[in-house]
């Protein structure tokens, strides 16, 4: 597919991405109304509310006590806020563009690809938002009057904010790109698969996913964890990097069956397994559905499937979790840990797209070089 058919459904989706996470952020006043606290719930309005405040131009209450402590001179700061704001629409936009475009270039929704372009769209939407959080965070950490206090722990408090309203969000803006996708897809010609012999698409799928393991098994390993967590070099603004570091790196946190049952403790692991099953299965099959396997198409889909992963995992606990929570807390704070991990996942995918794109490229350098030539009858020895 060209550059032009791929940019429509792209921009679209991102227009539609970015005008429902306003329109998200903009009914949080509505669970302020008379009588909403009555109808869904104490805990649910404080939960929806907590969901919603990341996309709200209302500043919240950190910032209005921010303004406080400097004095009471709250227009600066408060504009401050407004410039975040306008700096993280503005990003989820920017950074939604190009990898939707690339997906639904390499990855076109004909020929059976529908299913694999939808997963890796959405999974693309919750980068794209994320990354969105992450870039305008200083913004609003220096609208609360104390940016320059322990940033690091700040913003990597900040970068996963607003993630659980994007997991349905993201899912509308990829059926839109989809369906787009596949309008422009038709008369596009000949949309042919990537040549990819079985044994490279194993060794692929092998390398990345045990790139995903170390992060999931060796690093979200409680003592491991607890050692990147107090990385703590003096370095002023930069100091205290542990909890930054953490959410870049650790895509998961585990330890023994200490103090519970082992088959609850083993329903928690097959989660993990699930994810590192999701990622090995994406890396044997998908690349084989791309038009051609480039390096930063493969590397795209090993993000995508990392955070199709942990959804698929977080799905898995809160089944598992949903029972006794649900009557306790309520139906909206059992889904709360929906979309934690997708900066690990970025980070995590990236790498281990670009190794499992390796064997992918050799695989395809010795198919165009071709068998050699045989030799001459009066060469031979």
């Amino acid at each position: 597919m060209t550059y032009g058919r791929a940019a429509i459904p792209a921009l679209a989706g991102a227009l539609l991405f970015t005008a429902l996470l306003w329109w998200a952020g903009a009914s949080v006043n509505a669970l302020h109304l008379r009588g909403t606290a009555e109808a869904l719930g104490g805990k649910t309005v404080a939960d929806l509310e907590y969901w919603l405040n990341p996309w709200s131009y209302d500043p919240p209450e950190s910032v209005r006590l921010g303004t406080l402590a400097q004095g009471g001179t709250g227009s600066r700061y408060a504009a401050l806020y407004g410039t975040a704001m306008q700096i993280r629409f503005a990003a989820v936009f920017a950074f939604f563009v190009p990898g939707a475009l690339l997906l639904v270039r390499r990855l076109p929704p004909v020929d059976r690809r529908l299913p694999a372009t939808l997963l890796t769209v959405w999974a693309w939407g919750l980068v794209a938002g994320t990354l969105a959080v992450t870039v305008s965070a200083p913004w609003v950490i220096a609208s609360q009057g104390r940016g320059s206090y322990r940033f690091l722990p700040q913003l990597a408090g900040m970068m996963t904010a607003g993630r659980q309203i994007m997991v349905p969000l993201a899912l509308v803006a990829a059926l839109v790109t989809v369906l787009i996708a596949r309008i422009t897809a038709k008369g596009a010609g000949d949309l042919p698969r990537a040549a990819v012999p079985a044994r490279a698409a194993r060794t692929a799928a092998t390398v990345g996913t045990l790139v995903v393991a170390v992060s999931l098994v060796v690093l979200s390993y409680q003592p491991v964890a607890a050692r990147i967590q107090t990385v703590s070099p003096s370095g002023g603004l930069l100091s205290e990097p542990g909890d930054f570091l953490r959410q870049w790196l650790l895509l998961g946190g585990w330890a023994g069956p200490a103090g519970t049952s082992i088959g609850t403790w083993l329903l928690y692991r097959a989660a993990d397994g699930l994810l590192l099953a999701v990622v090995w299965c994406a890396l044997r099959w998908v690349p084989g559905l791309l038009t051609r396997a480039t390096v930063p198409a493969t590397a795209a889909v090993t993000v995508c499937a990392t955070v199709i992963g942990l959804l698929a995992g977080q799905l898995l606990r809160i089944a598992v979790d949903s029972t006794g929570l649900a009557m306790l807390y309520g139906p909206v704070h059992v889904m709360s840990a929906l979309g934690t991990g997708v900066p690990a996942a970025l980070f995590t995918g990236s790498v281990a797209g670009v190794l499992a794109a390796l064997p992918l490229r050799r695989a395809g350098a010795d198919a165009e070089a071709g068998p050699p030539a045989p030799l001459p009858d009066h060469a031979a020895v």
